[in-house]
């Protein structure tokens, strides 16, 4: 899909720019497959505010998305690509043999009408789900599982794809795309091909009603509060830092400040870091 552009008869429309959806099907959403999704603007179960900036935003409703790929040997055939809002991948609605029907998330390349299948009997090629132990070392994937039967938990936001660098013993090397180099094991499951919507990252919002619209509110510099809002604030206009470096509202080191356990134990899985050490 291309990006479609505006002509500037306002100031944001002269930078914004939106995906152009003339690629995904003009139908609503499968209704058995819909979830009311609750609003929380960033509060815990006990109501304090836990992620700030957090508020409004559109109506929207979840779909249930199949991310285990747990109907083995059966077909599907692709009914609709569609648009999803919670998420920056479309998605696509497979109807198997049997007439459940499911979301998955659309790769790259597939279309309407196209047949998948998962298992260990389904071919190489884009949106078929197999374990790792049955795909071809070098074959780009995504949607992968950490823990068989759990169901996929990386490579899944648009454009993104993984790849399978080699296989040995329990486990296979993947090469995530932020470069680190990780051990899963062979028996999870990963989808074929690469995270459809690749234009995604090319979009320009344009304008700060649309992140409203997603449900983000106004963040404001430290620098500008008075200090009892902010170790950063006061002084007589613009002022400096006034501490060995910047810090969070509540005092701790920001830019960098590492947070991870010196024993974690899923390190032992990390073969090369996306940031060298």
């Amino acid at each position: 899909m291309a990006i479609k552009s505006y002509k500037p008869t306002t100031a944001s429309r002269r930078n914004m720019t939106v995906t152009d959806y003339s690629g995904l099907s003009g139908v609503r959403p499968e209704k058995s497959l819909l979830k009311p999704l609750k609003k929380h603007s960033g509060r815990n179960n006990t109501g304090k505010i836990t992620v700030r900036h957090r508020g409004g935003g559109n109506r929207k409703k979840y779909r249930v998305i199949d991310f285990r790929r747990d109907k083995i040997g059966i077909s599907a055939t692709v009914q609709t690509i569609e648009y999803d809002p919670n998420r920056s991948a479309h998605i696509a609605l497979l109807k198997y043999e049997d007439g459940e029907k499911r979301y998955i998330i659309a790769p790259n390349g597939l279309c309407v009408g196209d047949i998948i299948r998962n298992g260990a009997d389904a071919d190489i090629k884009p949106g078929n789900a197999l374990s790792m132990k049955d795909i071809p070392v070098g074959t780009f994937i995504h949607n992968i599982e950490l823990y068989p039967g759990k169901g996929a938990v990386l490579v899944r936001s648009a454009g993104n794809m993984a790849q399978l660098m080699a296989k040995e013993g329990k486990y296979a090397l993947v090469r995530l795309p932020s470069g680190e180099l990780r051990k899963i094991p062979v028996v999870c499951f990963a989808t074929i091909g690469q995270v459809g919507n690749l234009d995604h990252e090319n979009v320009k919002v344009g304008k700060a009603g649309k992140t409203r619209h997603k449900g983000f509110r106004p963040t404001v510099r430290g620098s500008v509060m008075n200090p009892n809002d902010h170790p950063h604030g006061g002084g007589e206009g613009k002022s400096p830092v006034g501490r060995p470096g910047p810090v969070t509202p509540w005092g701790k080191p920001a830019l960098g400040y590492k947070t991870r356990k010196k024993h974690n134990r899923s390190d032992k899985f990390i073969v090369k870091r996306r940031t060298a050490k």
